[in-house]
């Protein structure tokens, strides 16, 4: 499978839909060689707007240039866009219902080396409580491109979560929509719901399953608010056991999500693979999903205990 930068995904998306929509504005906080908004800036200078390190004022700025009929689409790192600027994401962007899409690269523990600072593990959990607001966390480039398309298309605020490293191409999986989940591999002993990075790292969990007479469903849920609950209960209803991955902390991101829809349509077993309560810390990608167990085998593993 191909392997491909989301945020390569991201510019080119944009610089595409710039060139389409006149309304387009971007802003970026001093990082838009890393997040790709530099396609943008170079092709269209004078809709682009680099505010140094000062993601609070970028988002009161990105609220006011909507609020004049802009559609805004603001980047840096995820820690910044969410723990740094959340006053102004909140009052200014949600709280208005403006249509500016927050579209933040670098988020997880696939971080590596820069450590613990810049480690976004809770940006969900902060955004996803925030009424109006919309959360994707697309799984490949592809995805990417399809959900910043929808995002552009869709009234009010939006978090798209991307990652800093290269992720393989996701093959077999349906259409992309806003709101609705993808059964990507069908099964009938367990079921894993997943969304971003953790995809890949299911499917080939699955395949070391499948190796051990254990049939798995893989599910992603790229959209986790709104989420798709009939498509959640519908797993449920289907398997005995769920588990849900992600690369983020187990309070606040979609175990939570999943969870809050089950207990009350649909109670089932759900047994989280997240970051638990932790804190990052610096080392190489693949490193940090060993050590805090997000890696295929490790989640091959505790869905066979989990079985158990």
């Amino acid at each position: 499978m191909d392997k491909i930068y989301t945020r390569d995904a991201y510019g080119k998306t944009l610089l595409e839909l710039g060139k389409k929509h006149k309304d387009i504005v971007v802003l970026d906080a001093d990082l838009s060689g890393s997040t790709r908004t530099a396609y943008f800036g170079r092709e269209f200078p004078e809709r682009f707007f680099n505010f140094g390190v000062a993601e609070q004022n970028m988002m009161a700025a990105a609220a006011g240039l909507a609020s004049c009929g802009k559609i805004v689409f603001a980047s840096t790192f995820a820690m910044f866009a969410t723990a740094r600027a959340l006053d102004q994401v909140r009052n200014s962007i949600c709280y208005n219902n403006f249509n500016v899409k927050i579209v933040a690269t670098h988020g997880g523990i696939t971080v590596g080396e820069d450590g613990a600072s810049h480690q976004a593990l809770e940006d969900i959990n902060f955004f996803r409580a925030i009424p109006n607001m919309k959360i994707i966390v697309p799984a490949d480039a592809v995805q990417t491109r399809e959900a910043v398309i929808a995002a552009y298309q869709t009234p009010g605020p939006f978090y798209i979560r991307l990652g800093r490293s290269k992720i393989p191409t996701i093959q077999n999986k349906n259409d992309f929509v806003f709101g609705r989940g993808q059964i990507i591999e069908e099964g009938k002993d367990l079921a894993i719901i997943t969304c971003g990075i953790m995809v890949n790292q299911s499917l080939m969990a699955s395949k070391i399953l499948k190796e051990k007479g254990i049939s798995t469903t893989v599910a992603n849920f790229h959209t986790i608010k709104p989420i798709d609950q009939d498509l959640l209960v519908k797993i449920a209803k289907g398997h005995k056991k769920i588990l849900v991955c992600e690369e983020h902390q187990i309070t606040g991101g979609l175990f939570s999500a999943v969870s809050e829809v089950l207990i009350r349509k649909y109670p089932i077993q759900v047994k989280p693979i997240g970051v638990e309560d932790e804190f990052g810390q610096s080392g190489s990608p693949q490193e940090l999903m060993d050590f805090y167990g997000l890696s295929a085998n490790n989640i091959a593993e505790k869905a066979q205990e989990f079985l158990r």
